[in-house]
C-alpha cells in the first residue's frame, strides 16, 4: 500500500489523554485536537484534511471522534476520499475509499445516525443525573457568595455612601459580585412596589 498513514485523534477535554485512541498502530503522523466534539474550531483537523494526499490513509478511533453530527461526517468522508484518500474507523470496523460501494454509503448513514444517538442518550442520562442529585439535596449548584446577613449588610453600607470598590475587599468578593447584589436588590424592590400599587388600585 502506498502513500502515509496518518491518524487524526480528538479529546474533548485538557485532561484527557489522546494516547489510548490508536495504540499499536504505526502513523507516520498524528493530527490531535483538544475540543467539544460540537466544536467548530477544529485546527488539527483542518491541517490534516490539508495535509493527506491521493493513496494517504486516515485512521481514526471512531466516528465520534471525527464529526460533530451525521451531516460532518458525510461531508468529511466525501472531502477526504474525493481527494483518493482511504478512511478507516477501527471501532465500526469501517473502511471508506473513493471506490465505495452504495452499501458502504448506507453504512456509513447508519453507523453516523447511531452515534449521533448514542450521545443524545448520553446527554439525557447526564441531565437526568443532576436533576437527580439535586432533588436529593446532593448537586445544589454554585453556593452564594454572601450570606443573607452579609447581603443586608452589604446594602445598607452601600446607602451610607461606602464605596463598592472598599466594600468588595472588606467582604472578600469581586466588584462585579457586588454589583451583581445591587442589581438583585434593585430587581426586587421594583417587583415589590409594583405589588404593592397593583394592591393598592
Amino acid at each position: 500500500m502506498t502513500g502515509q498513514i496518518v491518524g487524526y485523534v480528538r479529546v474533548s477535554t485538557l485532561d484527557q489523554k489522546t494516547d489510548r485512541q490508536l495504540v499499536g498502530i504505526e502513523l507516520h503522523r498524528t493530527f490531535s485536537d483538544r475540543a467539544s466534539g460540537k466544536d467548530t474550531d477544529r485546527p488539527e483537523l483542518a491541517q490534516m484534511v490539508a495535509y493527506v494526499r491521493e493513496g494517504d490513509t486516515v485512521v481514526v478511533h471512531s466516528m465520534d471522534r471525527l464529526a460533530r453530527n451525521l451531516e460532518d461526517l458525510r461531508r468529511l468522508v466525501r472531502e477526504l476520499t474525493g481527494k483518493g484518500v482511504r478512511i478507516q474507523f477501527l471501532k465500526e470496523g469501517l473502511t471508506f475509499t473513493a471506490e465505495s460501494s452504495p452499501m458502504s454509503q448506507l453504512l456509513l448513514n447508519v453507523m453516523g445516525s447511531f452515534a449521533e444517538f448514542e450521545r443524545a442518550l448520553i446527554r439525557e442520562r447526564q441531565r437526568e443525573g443532576i436533576a437527580i442529585a439535586r432533588a436529593r439535596g446532593i448537586c445544589k449548584g454554585r453556593q452564594a457568595a454572601l450570606s443573607r446577613a452579609q447581603v443586608e449588610e452589604l446594602l445598607i453600607q452601600v446607602k451610607a455612601g461606602s464605596k463598592k470598590s472598599a466594600l468588595a475587599r472588606e467582604f472578600g468578593v469581586s466588584r462585579e459580585t457586588v454589583h451583581r447584589y445591587l442589581r438583585e436588590a434593585k430587581s426586587a424592590a421594583q417587583v415589590n412596589q409594583k405589588q404593592e400599587e397593583e394592591e393598592v388600585a
